[in-house]
């Protein structure tokens, strides 16, 4: 950026911006700072920051848009920052609080930890930047009205944090939702500036930003000013439990390893489920009290209490020194959280933008990012299949980081046209507040809103019809439509905001600290893991919902629900299918590691399940390898149900990779029926997709099971995608 830009748009800063770059010694802004500059300060065009994590983008975003404030003070709040979790927000507000410092302007933060009485005073005076989440903004909008009219009567800029997480999540669609009724409430359009860390296609994000308005997107092109990055991996064989000696010798192994990945660092471990993330850091603290080294081990997760999770944040970000905080997603966002050495990961990330973020939390210092993952695989016992001899969860991650170490490549937005269970959130929300409305007054207000574009009419009709045997609603003698009885009581709940299920669950506590919550309740005497530490239940109150405990110097573990419904891209199938096919040795592979994969490229050549189709997989089964991603991999299985060839999905490590078909069908007739898919012109609504098939979801349960079917067919099944990538393997034959 050359020098003359950054003069010129630093020096069109507000002065209490410029003192304060001044006291923070800042020797230069950044590239992504001034290009913000240039669309906020001289265009009302919306904005989309994409750039790496400690890149500034805050900066990016506040800098000019305060400044814009400065030169017209608002008549209201004048900035909302939207965050996905309360624990950004309480980061970001002592952020935002000091660049504030000398400006007179104030920052409020409002979720369910802010007092009312700080709530009222910014309804009284609204003013300057509030901070919050989208369920904060459904309560404000359900409850008080009024106030919210008042608060962004002139509201000039919407800043949507971690938007990547939102485009992609049900809560994103109701935030798209409550920024229009804002607009409309207001008859203000204010410029929307989205911050993501973690993104390649930037069409699909414009897209969802500009959602319900009519304004141009600016999406500024930075000199990629790539940070090294150092990779390892490690892969461990678990023996048999039946052989208890070597069972254990093998598990010690592993975790002694994952002592020493972590040991004298500063680092976060991530593990995808709560229940291993317990058991890596119980099994550090045997480690460490083991050789005498410090306890600096701690959890974060979302059943660990608030205080519990704020303390560790704090830990890592003020105290200097070794640390280590297990954690899953509720430390992939943006939490400052400081200078981090390294990120080790057991088992694979969900995703390339999961690893891209987790990676990210890394070489804020120096620009040195650095990621360990370690696995670990129970060796088998005996022969199996070929595919069962391969470790797909080994096999997806190097997919996953070859993907991006290639091509910088993130998964695209998934598609989202038929979102029933957030209409019907909309339309129970805003009768609450209306009392009673019409049809007419219904599907232009509610339908109406950007994110139901994709639902017709005719299928709201069948929704409201649905709602009013549900007793979600009931019809007046006006023939107006009104919030029924079993409506009263979800409305009347404040759980009802949320648009993300929240699941029953019960409170540990020892003595007065509240260790954090458990879904499932274990018996008196019983032992379980929590925030790594061992705990025995004393005794129960079923009415409370209280657990009472003692800690216990043992080694125990936990389980929690950990629905996964993540699915793969094809993109990343096929790079699996590449490591399996490919010679490369990859550079951060361990020995351990590097031994594995060679072992599953002979299994898999052995099978020649690469370029061929249909693959002779036992005495009476098939397997079809098209190489599909999860979407169009089931729409190839319909489709191919829909010609008389039954089949099934087989999932390894959750994953789905190919098709399980029994051999009673010819060689023949399945070749001329995926011939058939690849070419045919096929309606995947004639597909024999069960009757109860859906996407999960909060409000499934008042959606008919109609729609919820065509809702999993519009949004999941892609057959698009499936005859692209099929036609491949008859086109080369």
């Amino acid at each position: 950026m050359p020098e003359n830009a950054q003069n010129c748009y630093f020096s069109r800063l507000a002065p209490y911006i410029q003192d304060f770059i001044y006291r923070k010694r800042w020797e230069s802004l950044r590239e992504i700072q001034v290009k913000a500059m240039q669309t906020i300060l001289d265009t009302d065009h919306h904005l989309l920051i994409c750039s790496g994590t400690a890149s500034g983008k805050t900066e990016a975003a506040l800098l000019p848009a305060l400044t814009k404030l400065w030169e017209k003070p608002s008549e209201s709040v004048g900035i909302l920052y939207i965050s996905p979790l309360k624990a950004l927000i309480n980061d970001q507000f002592f952020r935002v609080e000091e660049m504030l410092m000398e400006s007179g302007i104030p920052v409020t933060k409002w979720h369910g930890d802010v007092s009312q009485s700080v709530k009222t005073k910014l309804i009284r005076n609204p003013q300057g930047i509030l901070q919050t989440t989208p369920e904060s903004l459904q309560a404000m909008l359900m409850r008080n009205r009024m106030g919210v009219m008042k608060l962004f009567s002139d509201l000039r800029y919407i800043i949507i944090d971690e938007v990547h997480y939102f485009m992609s999540d049900p809560r994103g669609t109701q935030l798209l939702c409550l920024l229009q009724q804002i607009s409309r409430l207001t008859d203000c359009v204010p410029v929307r500036i989205g911050l993501s860390a973690t993104m390649s296609d930037y069409s699909g994000a414009v897209n969802w930003l500009c959602s319900g308005t009519e304004r141009e997107c600016d999406v500024p092109q930075c000199a990629d000013g790539r940070r090294s990055i150092r990779l390892s991996m490690q892969h461990f064989l678990i023996k048999p439990k039946s052989n208890k000696k070597d069972f254990e010798y093998s598990v010690n192994l592993y975790f002694d390893a994952l002592f020493r990945a972590t040991y004298a660092k500063r680092c976060l471990l991530f593990a995808n489920s709560k229940a291993q993330v317990e058991q890596n850091i119980a099994q550090l603290k045997r480690i460490a009290k083991k050789v005498n080294a410090p306890d600096v081990y701690h959890v974060h997760h979302g059943s660990i209490s608030a205080s519990l999770r704020e303390h560790a944040e704090y830990l890592m970000k003020q105290q200097p020194g070794p640390l280590v905080t297990g954690a899953t997603v509720t430390l992939e966002l943006g939490i400052d959280i400081g200078s981090l050495e390294r990120i080790v990961q057991t088992g694979s990330p969900f995703s390339v933008s999961s690893f891209v973020q987790r990676m990210g939390r890394t070489g804020r210092k120096d620009g040195n990012s650095e990621m360990f993952f370690l696995f670990a695989e129970e060796e088998k016992t005996f022969e199996y299949e070929f595919y069962k001899a391969i470790f797909w969860d080994m096999v997806k991650c190097i997919a996953l980081i070859q993907l991006y170490l290639e091509e910088r490549w993130v998964e695209p937005v998934p598609k989202n046209d038929k979102p029933y269970g957030i209409l019907y959130h909309q339309t129970m929300a805003y009768l609450y507040v209306q009392g009673c409305a019409s049809l007419q007054e219904l599907a232009s207000e509610v339908l109406g809103l950007s994110p139901f574009v994709g639902i017709t009419k005719a299928e709201y009709a069948k929704l409201l019809a649905f709602m009013v045997e549900d007793n979600q609603l009931e019809v007046g003698e006006d023939k107006q439509l009104l919030v029924g009885e079993e409506g009263q009581r979800d409305t009347g709940n404040f759980q009802f905001f949320a648009v993300f299920e929240a699941e029953l669950e019960f409170s540990v506590k020892y003595n007065s600290q509240e260790i954090g919550t458990l879904e499932r309740l274990y018996p008196v005497g019983q032992r379980f893991a929590l925030a790594g530490k061992t705990w025995q239940v004393l005794e129960i109150d079923k009415q409370t919902h209280d657990i009472y405990v003692n800690p216990v110097d043992v080694l125990s573990t936990n389980t929690w629900e950990t629905p996964l419904d993540i699915p793969l891209h094809t993109k990343i199938v096929r790079r699996m299918r590449q490591v399996l096919w490919e010679d490369t040795d990859y550079r951060y592979l361990a020995e351990s590691a590097q031994q594995r994969l060679y072992e599953m490229r002979e299994v898999a050549r052995k099978a020649d399940c690469f370029d061929q189709l249909i693959v002779p997989l036992a005495p009476d089964v098939y397997g079809v390898f098209p190489w599909l991603g999860t979407g169009a991999l089931l729409a190839l299985s319909y489709a191919l149900k829909s010609m008389g060839i039954n089949n099934e999905l087989y999932r390894g490590f959750e994953l789905p990779i190919f098709l399980l078909i029994d051999q009673s069908v010819s060689v023949e007739k399945l070749n001329d029926a995926l011939y058939r898919c690849a070419f045919d012109k096929l309606d995947k609504y004639t597909f024999p997709v069960e009757e109860n098939a859906c996407v999960l979801g909060k409000f499934n349960s008042h959606v008919p099971s109609e729609l919820l079917r065509q809702q999993y067919i519009e949004d999941i099944l892609d057959v698009e995608d499936m005859q692209t990538h099929l036609r491949g393997f008859f086109i080369k034959s």
